[in-house]
Protein backbone atom coordinates (compact mmCIF):
# COMPACT_ATOMS: atom_id res chain seq x y z
CA UNK A 1 0.00 0.00 0.00
CA UNK A 2 1.40 3.67 -0.82
CA UNK A 3 1.68 6.31 1.50
CA UNK A 4 -0.68 8.09 0.40
CA UNK A 5 -3.46 5.32 0.34
CA UNK A 6 -2.45 4.82 4.08
CA UNK A 7 -2.68 8.53 5.24
CA UNK A 8 -6.18 8.51 2.90
CA UNK A 9 -7.05 5.56 5.22
CA UNK A 10 -5.48 7.07 8.23
CA UNK A 11 -7.68 10.32 7.99
CA UNK A 12 -10.81 8.39 6.98
CA UNK A 13 -10.85 6.48 10.01
CA UNK A 14 -10.29 9.50 12.03
CA UNK A 15 -12.90 11.40 10.55
CA UNK A 16 -15.17 8.81 11.56
CA UNK A 17 -13.47 8.22 14.99
CA UNK A 18 -14.67 12.45 14.89
CA UNK A 19 -17.90 11.88 13.81
CA UNK A 20 -18.71 9.05 16.68
CA UNK A 21 -17.12 11.34 19.15
CA UNK A 22 -18.93 14.50 17.94
CA UNK A 23 -22.33 12.78 18.80
CA UNK A 24 -21.65 10.94 21.87
CA UNK A 25 -20.43 14.36 23.12
CA UNK A 26 -23.66 16.21 22.05
CA UNK A 27 -25.40 13.33 23.97
CA UNK A 28 -23.43 13.94 27.21
CA UNK A 29 -23.88 17.77 26.59
CA UNK A 30 -27.24 17.55 26.34
CA UNK A 31 -28.81 14.53 28.24
CA UNK A 32 -26.40 15.96 31.46
CA UNK A 33 -27.45 19.43 30.59
CA UNK A 34 -31.26 18.55 30.81
CA UNK A 35 -30.87 16.75 34.07
CA UNK A 36 -28.48 19.43 35.41
CA UNK A 37 -31.75 22.05 34.94
CA UNK A 38 -34.17 20.15 35.75
CA UNK A 39 -32.83 19.95 39.20
CA UNK A 40 -32.29 23.42 39.58
CA UNK A 41 -28.27 23.44 38.66
CA UNK A 42 -28.57 25.87 35.51
CA UNK A 43 -26.80 28.65 35.21
CA UNK A 44 -26.20 31.64 32.45
CA UNK A 45 -23.30 31.20 30.46
CA UNK A 46 -23.39 34.78 29.36
CA UNK A 47 -22.69 35.80 33.55
CA UNK A 48 -19.94 32.71 34.26
CA UNK A 49 -18.88 31.83 30.65
CA UNK A 50 -15.52 29.77 33.14
CA UNK A 51 -18.07 28.39 34.54
CA UNK A 52 -20.16 27.50 31.40
CA UNK A 53 -17.60 26.21 29.75
CA UNK A 54 -15.81 23.62 32.33
CA UNK A 55 -19.44 22.01 32.68
CA UNK A 56 -19.77 21.86 29.21
CA UNK A 57 -16.70 20.09 28.43
CA UNK A 58 -17.20 17.78 31.67
CA UNK A 59 -20.51 17.03 30.34
CA UNK A 60 -19.06 16.57 26.85
CA UNK A 61 -16.61 14.35 28.46
CA UNK A 62 -19.05 11.94 30.16
CA UNK A 63 -20.59 11.53 26.94
CA UNK A 64 -17.71 10.75 24.97
CA UNK A 65 -15.67 8.59 27.51
CA UNK A 66 -19.04 6.44 27.82
CA UNK A 67 -19.10 6.05 24.29
CA UNK A 68 -14.92 5.35 24.21
CA UNK A 69 -15.29 2.68 26.70
CA UNK A 70 -17.88 1.18 25.40
CA UNK A 71 -16.20 0.74 21.62
CA UNK A 72 -13.36 -0.78 23.41
CA UNK A 73 -11.00 1.84 24.41
CA UNK A 74 -8.46 1.48 27.42
CA UNK A 75 -8.26 4.12 30.29
CA UNK A 76 -5.23 6.12 29.32
CA UNK A 77 -6.70 7.46 25.90
CA UNK A 78 -10.02 8.01 26.62
CA UNK A 79 -8.71 10.03 29.82
CA UNK A 80 -6.33 11.43 27.24
CA UNK A 81 -9.41 12.53 24.74
CA UNK A 82 -11.50 14.23 28.16
CA UNK A 83 -8.23 16.25 28.61
CA UNK A 84 -8.05 17.69 25.32
CA UNK A 85 -11.56 19.08 26.02
CA UNK A 86 -10.18 21.17 29.19
CA UNK A 87 -6.97 21.76 28.12
CA UNK A 88 -7.71 24.52 25.19
CA UNK A 89 -9.94 26.28 27.57
CA UNK A 90 -7.72 26.89 30.02
CA UNK A 91 -4.91 29.45 28.51
CA UNK A 92 -7.81 31.37 27.06
CA UNK A 93 -9.49 32.08 30.53
CA UNK A 94 -6.83 35.16 30.88
CA UNK A 95 -7.39 37.14 27.89
CA UNK A 96 -11.46 36.42 28.75
CA UNK A 97 -10.60 38.29 31.80
CA UNK A 98 -9.12 40.88 30.49
CA UNK A 99 -11.75 41.57 27.86
CA UNK A 100 -9.64 40.25 24.61
CA UNK A 101 -12.51 38.14 24.52
CA UNK A 102 -16.12 37.31 25.45
CA UNK A 103 -17.92 34.23 26.09
CA UNK A 104 -18.75 33.43 22.51
CA UNK A 105 -14.98 33.79 21.61
CA UNK A 106 -13.72 31.52 24.86
CA UNK A 107 -16.28 28.76 23.41
CA UNK A 108 -14.99 29.27 19.66
CA UNK A 109 -11.84 29.12 20.47
CA UNK A 110 -11.52 26.12 22.49
CA UNK A 111 -13.60 24.56 20.42
CA UNK A 112 -11.27 24.76 17.32
CA UNK A 113 -8.09 24.38 19.43
CA UNK A 114 -10.19 21.44 20.17
CA UNK A 115 -9.14 19.19 17.06
CA UNK A 116 -4.91 19.85 16.93
CA UNK A 117 -5.15 17.75 20.15
CA UNK A 118 -7.43 14.91 19.28
CA UNK A 119 -5.44 15.20 15.76
CA UNK A 120 -2.32 15.29 17.74
CA UNK A 121 -3.27 11.06 19.02
CA UNK A 122 -3.11 10.61 15.50
CA UNK A 123 0.48 10.61 15.08
CA UNK A 124 1.56 7.30 16.68
CA UNK A 125 4.21 5.53 16.12
CA UNK A 126 4.96 2.01 14.74
CA UNK A 127 1.30 1.06 13.04
CA UNK A 128 -0.70 1.54 16.34
CA UNK A 129 -3.47 2.59 15.85
CA UNK A 130 -4.02 6.53 16.81
CA UNK A 131 -6.93 6.72 18.81
CA UNK A 132 -6.71 3.74 21.18
CA UNK A 133 -3.57 2.26 21.07
CA UNK A 134 -4.14 -1.13 18.72
CA UNK A 135 -2.47 -2.96 16.28
CA UNK A 136 -4.39 -4.69 13.45
CA UNK A 137 -2.70 -8.46 13.55
CA UNK A 138 -3.42 -11.02 11.06
CA UNK A 139 -6.02 -13.33 12.63
CA UNK A 140 -8.59 -12.37 14.92
CA UNK A 141 -8.28 -12.66 18.46
CA UNK A 142 -10.60 -15.12 20.51
CA UNK A 143 -13.73 -12.33 20.66
CA UNK A 144 -13.14 -11.80 16.83
CA UNK A 145 -11.80 -8.34 16.63
CA UNK A 146 -9.05 -8.27 14.38
CA UNK A 147 -6.82 -6.13 17.09
CA UNK A 148 -4.85 -6.36 19.81
CA UNK A 149 -3.78 -4.37 22.72
CA UNK A 150 0.09 -2.73 22.52
CA UNK A 151 1.75 -2.74 26.02
CA UNK A 152 4.23 0.03 26.66
CA UNK A 153 6.96 -0.53 24.30
CA UNK A 154 5.69 -4.08 23.36
CA UNK A 155 4.81 -4.19 19.37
Amino acid sequence: MTQTATTARGWRRFTLHYVEMIIAMFVGMFALGFLQSAVGLGFSHAQHPELGYLVMAFNMSVGMAAWMRFRGHAWQPTLEMCAAMFAPAVPLFPLLWLGVIDAGGLMLLAHVAMFPHARRDAAAPHGVHPLHGLRPVRRTTSSGSPWREVRAGRR
